[in-house]
């Protein structure tokens, strides 16, 4: 009795092993996979940094305004005046959402026809 019990110990202590070696290197690939993650996000957002700094500079109004002066026989822009927009009462603004509904009526259940039986009052009952 006590070998099988060394022996069903021994083949525990192997098995929780073999299963502790197994998550070990999962974890250890997953933080492998974590770190280049990181990585990939970092580069990604020095590219991100790298490219609003080129926006900012190619859209610099000093700059836009020489290549709009270079190319006006080209492209025809004239200068913005303040007489160019709308007025803010001319905005077409949404209309109000509708009002709930809070006492409804159901008229499935009213009935304009007569009820069998009954009479109408207009007619004649001779």
């Amino acid at each position: 009795m006590r070998a099988v019990l060394y022996i069903l110990t021994s083949l525990a202590v192997v098995g929780l092993a073999f299963w502790a070696y197994r998550e070990n290197y999962a974890t250890q690939q997953a933080l492998s996979e974590a770190d280049k993650l990181h990585l990939n996000i970092r580069a990604a957002h020095s590219r991100l940094a790298v490219l609003r700094a080129e926006w900012a500079y190619q859209n610099r109004p000093d700059r836009l305004r020489d290549l709009a002066e270079i190319n006006f026989e080209r492209l025809g822009l004239l200068h913005l005046h303040p007489d160019q927009f709308g007025q803010v009462d001319q905005v077409a603004y949404p209309p109000a959402p509708l009002l709930p509904i809070t006492d409804p009526v159901d008229v499935s259940t009213m009935n304009s026809i007569a009820p069998k039986g009954a009479s109408n009052a207009d007619e004649d009952p001779l």
